[in-house]
């Protein structure tokens, strides 16, 4: 199984282009941002429409179904798992609070008539409303408003916090990412704030993701070749192998990064603020302008309606 298709962490889709693609890298970039810090202090349902709106984002942007069918899925079952365990598990509200006059007090209103010499008369009265702290209980197992309001909670942002990155990267560049980031934090070069290098940085961290799953796949093709009996060599000689696995991708990962190095070293990239690299030119197209309307719109629909009660 090829890692590099099936585990497409942080990797670009070449092709086919789609709208996605063409958008201005700054307005993803937001738009990326909106995704991430929007669902901080938000109340149920924001969250869940931002989950729902990233899988129809997904699915309208005709995206090959290999790419993101298999950690989409992974995803989702990820999420769902861990929205049953939040929910059957107690919800840690433990504090006992005592009544203010004695239960069947409360329970109960005792109307007794003096002139006659009867038994008091009692009456329950009704709950004032159809609250119920409880939803459902069966044995052991209870689910809480709170227990549920937590499993909701941790899935969404499970799942949002993992896949909005993934989707990101997908369908924007590395030298977009890039630029559009030197393009935004700009002004700081006036504070000698070495933007260039850090967003360069970014760009090389971006581009040695591949080469890591590259490794790590030759490794366990080499492996397959030989045909190795894990059962018969015992716990003590598999540790030895898995260790000496390791030195090796980590000693070719070094190796990769030298050659990285010395070709940077090569055309000119030897101190800081001293070369000029020239990225991708932006610009703003009329779709892109309604997009970043419609973000601005999202923010305040997300002021008003949006926040945690």
């Amino acid at each position: 199984m090829d890692i590099l298709r099936s585990l497409p962490i942080g990797l670009y889709l070449e092709q086919p282009i789609t709208w996605l693609h063409r958008l201005d890298p700054r307005i993803k970039l937001f738009g990326l941002l909106t995704v991430l810090l929007s669902p901080i202090q938000a109340n149920q349902t924001w969250r869940i429409a931002i989950a729902v709106s990233l899988i129809v984002l997904t699915f309208s942007s005709n995206i090959p179904m290999r790419v993101w069918k298999q950690q989409m899925g992974i995803l989702l079952l990820l999420a769902f798992m861990t929205f049953a365990i939040a929910t059957l598990s107690p919800d840690g509200f433990n504090v006992n609070s005592q009544p203010r006059r004695p239960i069947p007090e409360i329970n109960n209103t005792t109307v007794t008539n003096p002139a006659v010499n009867t038994a008091p008369l009692t009456l329950k009265l009704p709950q004032p409303t159809s609250y119920s702290y409880v939803l459902w209980k069966a044995g052991n197992i209870t689910i809480t408003r709170k227990s549920l309001d937590l499993g909701g909670r941790v899935c969404t942002l499970i799942f949002t916090y993992l896949y909005a990155p993934t989707l990101f990267l997908l369908v924007t560049a590395p030298e977009e990412i890039t630029a559009a980031i030197a393009s935004v934090f700009a002004p700081l070069k006036w504070i000698k704030i070495p933007v260039v290098e850090i967003v360069l940085t970014l760009t090389l961290a971006l581009r040695f993701v591949p080469l890591v799953l590259e490794e790590v796949q030759n490794l366990g093709r080499a492996m397959r070749t030989r045909s190795i009996n894990w059962k018969r060599l015992g716990f003590k000689r598999t540790t030895q192998i898995w260790l000496i696995l390791a030195e090796r991708l980590i000693d070719n990962l070094f190796i990769r990064a030298e050659q990285t190095a010395s070709a940077m070293q090569v055309r000119g990239f030897t101190s800081p603020n001293t070369h000029l690299v020239v990225w991708n030119p932006l610009k703003f197209f009329p779709k892109d302008i309604l997009l970043l309307i419609f973000l601005i719109t999202l923010w305040g629909v997300r002021i008003l309606f949006g926040n945690q009660v």
